[in-house]
Order: structure tokens, then C-alpha cells, then sequence
């Protein structure tokens, strides 16, 4: 039988507190979690399907005790551990490096404390990076970053992130950058290494389909099958197969969201599928999972990541990502 290419399959385990903080609400400093019912569910998903992941956790949460069992059942069960930033800011790209630095260095304490586990791999709050944060992550021994999304789609999710956050002009004005401009559809979609003060550290986009550069995680999936469910799983097998014409072996992302429903967070109604009955979005998570594993061998972030720092001819690159501006 012809070997599978690979995949690699990763959770950024983003918070209830997180969406709401980010979407202007109050109450998020209260830390409201919706880790007892999602961590359960997910695992039990993963162990039916013999399938190893990454899971990117904020260091927040790990470091409220209350968290720290569900966290370290994660590490328990197999899994590899990521470090997704402190406060899980949108905007961590704007940090100044010293505030990059103390970010990282809080989170990797947190979660270290409450998994045991010490992360490797990084990948930003709402894909945001910059040099800093490359930098960064060269000092502190990390082995990949996952932080890149090479989207044209960037400034319409800007327009509808402002358009539904309850956001003052000046917190607009803040996070103008967020999400990435055009320009960020033509980074590449296949894994290469950042040339970073005379070291290299290892990048594995977040894949997007190939050429269109629209995006493919399972989110977008579910999304479009509000619409149609028979569309949205065609436009993943199409995008799986062009993949594969083009020998991109695709990073696929998930999130909590995807696992849930309004029933479980009322909060969060207003994202797109939550209000998809919960039968019918684990059986489409289920189709979704299928398409995957049947095309691709899956592995966690650093399993791919170690099948791929052994070939020869990965691209190098030097960052570029435009004037920053620290806040």
C-alpha cells in the first residue's frame, strides 16, 4: 500500500474568557471556562480515532488551579502541549520584545506547573507574529512556530471582527493591524525555516487552500455547512486534493468551537455554528476527521515537525512583516 502523506492536526484551546475579553464583553476577567465540558469531549473524540495532537494552551488558564486537572489530562492522554501566550492578545505582534519575552516566559511557567510539560512549539493568539516574537521564541529554545496564516482574507475578518466587538475607537485604533493584511496570502503554505539573528527556527503555516489562499480549518468548514452541509464537505475534499496535487501537507487547525454549542456557552452564540444542534456538528467534526485520516497520515505539531527537519531543501527566509508598533 502506497505510504500516506503527512498532516499534522492541532487544537488551539482558546478559553471562554478569551472570546469574550476579545470581543469587548464584560465579565471576562472573571476567567469564565468552558475547559470541564470541551477537554473531556475532545479526548474522547481523539482516543476513538488513535489520534496524538497538539494542543496550544494559554497560560491563564493553566495558571488558575481550578483548570490545571483538565490541562494535565490532556498531557496524560498523550498529547503534546504548546504554549498559545499568556493573556491570549490578538495583538501580541504590537508587544515590545521585553513584553514578548515576559509573555512567553509567564505562559511556559504556567503550564509547565500545571501539565508538566515543557512546550516546544508556539503559535500566536489570532496568528499574530513578528520578528520579536521569532526572536523570542530562537532565545528560548522553542523548535517550531505555527503562528503564520497565509490568507488573502485577512482585512474581511478585520472588517467583521470591528463590525460585530463592542470595541471603543481607541481600542479600534489599537488592533488595526489584526489578522494581517492581503499581503499575507502570499507567504507559502509549505513548512520553511526564519532566519533569525544568524539561528532558524522552524515555521509551519496554518494551511489555507492552495493557490486561493482561503482558509480550510475546520471553523470555516462548519460555517459554510450552515448554508449546506453537502458544499462545505465537498469544499474540504476539494481542498485536501489540492493538496495533495501540490504536495502541501496540510496543518489543520481546530478549536474548542468546534466541539460546541450555545447550549454550552450561551455567551458565544454570536459565532458562527454555535447554534448548529450538537449531534449535527460532532457528526460533521466526525466526516471532517474522516476526510483527514484517510488522505493523510496525522501527527501531532512536533511529529511533523521531526519528519520534517529531516529533508534537505526547506526554503529560508528573512522576516518581513511591515512596521510594528508597540503598545
Amino acid at each position: 500500500m502506497p505510504q500516506k502523506p503527512l498532516a499534522s492536526l492541532s487544537l488551539d484551546l482558546d478559553n471562554k474568557w478569551s472570546y469574550i475579553k476579545t470581543h469587548g464583553d464584560p465579565g471576562w476577567e472573571n476567567f469564565p471556562s468552558y475547559l470541564d465540558v470541551v477537554v473531556p469531549r475532545v479526548l474522547e473524540i481523539l482516543h476513538k480515532r488513535d489520534l496524538t495532537i497538539t494542543f496550544f494552551i494559554v497560560g491563564q488558564d493553566a495558571a488558575i488551579e481550578a483548570n490545571q486537572p483538565m490541562l494535565k489530562s490532556i498531557a496524560d492522554a498523550g498529547h503534546e502541549i504548546g504554549n498559545h501566550s499568556f493573556h491570549h492578545e490578538p495583538w501580541l505582534h504590537l508587544y515590545s520584545e521585553e513584553d514578548i519575552a515576559k509573555e512567553l516566559a509567564t505562559a511556559e511557567e504556567a503550564i509547565i506547573a500545571a501539565t508538566g510539560v515543557k512546550p516546544v512549539g508556539f503559535r500566536g493568539p489570532g496568528f499574530s507574529v513578528s520578528e520579536g516574537v521569532l526572536k523570542v521564541l530562537v532565545d528560548r529554545g522553542y523548535r517550531y512556530d505555527c503562528s503564520t496564516f497565509p490568507t488573502y482574507l485577512g482585512p474581511l475578518a478585520r472588517a467583521y471582527y470591528f463590525m460585530t466587538a463592542k470595541l471603543t475607537p481607541e481600542e479600534k485604533e489599537s488592533r488595526k493591524k489584526l489578522f494581517g493584511t492581503l499581503a499575507d496570502g502570499l507567504r507559502p503554505n509549505k513548512p520553511y525555516r526564519w532566519n533569525v539573528g544568524g539561528s532558524t527556527l522552524l515555521e509551519v503555516p496554518v494551511t489555507t487552500m492552495p493557490v486561493i489562499k482561503i482558509p480550510i480549518h475546520a471553523s470555516y468548514i462548519l460555517y459554510l455547512a450552515k448554508f449546506s452541509p453537502f458544499v462545505a464537505k465537498l469544499y474540504l475534499r476539494m481542498a485536501l486534493l489540492f493538496c495533495r496535487v501540490m504536495g502541501v501537507e496540510p496543518s489543520f487547525l481546530l478549536h474548542p468551537l468546534d466541539f460546541m454549542t450555545e447550549q454550552d456557552a450561551p455567551e458565544l452564540s454570536f459565532f458562527p455554528a454555535m447554534r448548529v444542534p450538537l449531534d449535527k456538528k460532532l457528526a460533521l467534526m466526525d466526516d471532517i476527521l474522516t476526510m483527514l485520516t484517510s488522505q493523510f497520515e496525522v501527527l501531532s505539531m512536533s511529529g511533523f515537525v521531526q519528519r520534517a527537519e529531516s529533508r534537505s531543501g526547506l526554503r529560508s527566509l528573512q522576516p518581513n512583516f511591515g512596521p510594528q508598533q508597540s503598545v
